[in-house]
């Protein structure tokens, strides 16, 4: 097992570790008392004492002086800059001793930044929508980064303390108390949490140790050090931050924030050193524990067990799959997208995961991936939105405000019929028409200049034709945040009746609960048509789910001449709101044919012998 530090208190009694390997000396100031501090031969200096209260302010001092805030601090009341405060983890008044978690497949998750969902923009203000999420299907929200960040306006990608909760969103009792009424709905709860770098501003762990390395380079500077020389604590530190989450705040699963850029070359693999953690973890806890991976390498190892070289985490996000289908949903996509058109990628997403499985890639200039196809869906999530697709648009702009309601209810089939696990981005289920822009509140002038430039920057290279605005004015935060009357408005309405019905369909049907590559076929119709079918694990039931992303009605001839197929759902039905492009009556057909109307899902059913 691995060595944790911070503070743990139980008692009255307070242990102080901190690991600081090269420093001679260290001591521990609490509320104005100073104790020297004891270290081991792995670096670990150590203090416990009596007399201390929950809340109590300290810091860590390697030499004369106040000291820094602790590096794996669980609160900081006063901000990256302020004083490290204790908490008492065994006094939170659990209620949920009875959720044991959810199973894999059934996951359908939510992605919530908390500062923007609710005018609220804290942990509680999400309480007041869980019955909402509740009532649409959702079974998981994933959360944003809330590790402390600076100022209160943030997306959180720039945490500098990877243990602690941030204080402007409720802080630790808070995120608790989200967790155990969501578990009381039958809410599963994962976070974004980030161990490829640190944020700039608040960044203390350069004045305790070798954390990080310029032996590899991100694009945020200088990597983790996982391998270098003194690794051992920088690897024990960000692994026990992930059992931190599930052993405290009873976290579900956590999203793990481009693993593609942490560099570990040692003959024991920093996830493989998680993996055989977290089953002893699950094991302890007595619940599941789910690790998700944003990866950028289209590598099937990252869900491969160890056994067989892999990272062994459970899901991957499939960013293949939102490519593949927004630049046919939307033809601009081709400038951001230059590598994706083709429907037959499209299905190739459906049927295998990665598109992108070994072939030349412009965008690369080398060849990239590698073949996914025997790899079960339930190990890949889609979605058609989160934060980076929206927020790193020069307008924040969502899907809803870049295609027709028509494609917004087709874009929304594809992932709720898909084969893999979906996640929808907050607002998206009523096609919310509020953007979502990357926003910061830095107290360093400096580097407000810098953030503000580099963002300019970062636009020119995709040729927008306007400047994104200052992410540091607090007016870019306030209109990123949802507006809630919205819902029950027009076709904001009718998107979110469309959504109900998919994710009722989603769960109810047993095609849709099976999940084995094998019982998933694609029957590409022509350049803007394709039918996905979807079997039953005991092969008694078959879906065949017909997109049709062009303007014009196609003829579609289903398997057994269209014997004993039934309609499902019918995106043109009056329920989901009236459609935007007018369609000719179609002529009359054999009956082995089906007539699709443009810009249209049919879903239709039957029943295998």
């Amino acid at each position: 097992m691995t060595r944790s530090t911070g503070a743990n208190y139980a008692a009255e009694q307070c242990t102080f570790t901190v690991w600081a390997p090269q420093k001679a000396t260290m001591q521990v100031i609490v509320d104005g008392r100073s104790e020297r501090m004891q270290k081991d031969d792995e670096g670990y200096f150590t203090a416990v004492l009596t007399g201390i209260a929950p809340g109590a302010r300290y810091r860590f001092s390697p030499a004369e002086g106040e000291g820094y805030p602790d590096p794996a601090s669980h609160y900081q009341p006063e901000g990256v800059h302020g004083a490290s405060a204790v908490v008492d983890h065994y006094a939170y008044p659990w209620t949920d001793i009875e959720w044991k978690g959810l199973p894999l497949k059934e996951l359908l998750l939510y992605e919530i930044h908390t500062g923007t969902f609710t005018p609220e923009g804290t942990f509680e203000g999400i309480i007041s929508k869980l019955d909402y999420l509740a009532e649409l299907g959702v079974n998981a929200i994933e959360l944003m980064p809330v590790c402390q960040f600076p100022g209160n306006r943030n997306w959180g990608y720039d945490l500098v303390f990877p243990y602690a909760v941030q204080d402007s969103y409720g802080g630790p009792d808070g995120l608790k108390a989200l967790v155990d009424a969501a578990h009381a709905k039958g809410i599963a709860v994962f976070l974004d949490v980030v161990f490829n770098h640190i944020g700039p501003e608040g960044n203390y762990l350069p004045q305790f140790g070798p954390y990080f390395t310029d032996q590899y380079v991100t694009p945020w500077g200088n990597a983790i050090n996982l391998d270098g020389e003194w690794s051992d604590g920088v690897r024990a530190y960000f692994c026990n931050a992930i059992l931190h989450w599930c052993e405290n705040y009873h976290i579900d699963g956590l999203r793990v924030d481009a693993v593609h850029m942490m560099f570990d070359y040692g003959a024991v693999h920093f996830w493989e050193l998680v993996s055989a953690e977290v089953k002893e973890l699950r094991q302890r806890v007595g619940r599941d524990f789910y690790l998700i991976a944003e990866s950028d390498l289209n590598s099937p190892r990252v869900v491969q067990s160890p056994e067989n070289g892999g990272w062994d985490f459970n899901v991957q996000w499939l960013d293949d799959f939102h490519h593949a289908l927004y630049v046919l949903l939307d033809p601009a996509g081709r400038d951001r997208y230059e590598d994706f058109g083709s429907i037959r990628q499209w299905a190739k997403a459906f049927t295998d995961g990665f598109v992108h499985s070994g072939e030349f890639v412009t965008f690369r200039k080398r060849r990239h991936g590698a073949s996914s196809a025997g790899i079960s869906g339930e190990r890949f999530l889609v979605f058609n939105q989160n934060h980076d697709q929206v927020g790193n648009r020069v307008g924040g702009e969502r899907l809803s405000m870049l295609v027709s309601f028509e494609k917004q209810k087709l874009a929304a089939a594809a992932i709720l019929l898909s084969p893999y696990l979906p996640m929808l981005f907050m607002g998206e289920e009523f096609g919310a028409q509020t953007p979502f822009f990357y926003f910061v509140s830095h107290s360093d002038e400096e580097l407000i200049r810098k953030v503000v430039e580099g963002r300019r920057k970062e636009f020119e290279n995709y040729k927008w034709d306007k400047d994104p605005p200052n992410p540091q004015d607090e007016s870019t935060f306030t209109q990123s945040k949802l507006d809630w009357s919205q819902p029950g408005k027009g076709r904001h309405a009718a998107l979110l009746r469309w959504h109900r019905a998919l994710i009722a369909l989603r769960r109810t049907h047993p095609a849709l609960r099976h999940f084995a590559k094998n019982d998933v076929r694609v029957e590409v119709v022509n350049d803007s048509c394709l039918v996905l079918y979807r079997r039953s694990a005991d092969q008694r039931a078959e879906l065949a789910c017909v997109f049709n992303l062009g303007a014009e009605a196609v003829e579609v001839t289903l398997p057994g001449d269209g014997g004993g197929w039934v309609k499902t759902l019918d995106s043109e039905d009056e329920e989901w709101g009236v459609g935007t492009v007018p369609v000719d009556e179609p002529p009359s057909l054999p009956a082995k044919c089906i007539s699709v109307v443009g810009l249209s899902l049919l879903v239709m059913q039957r029943e295998m012998h």
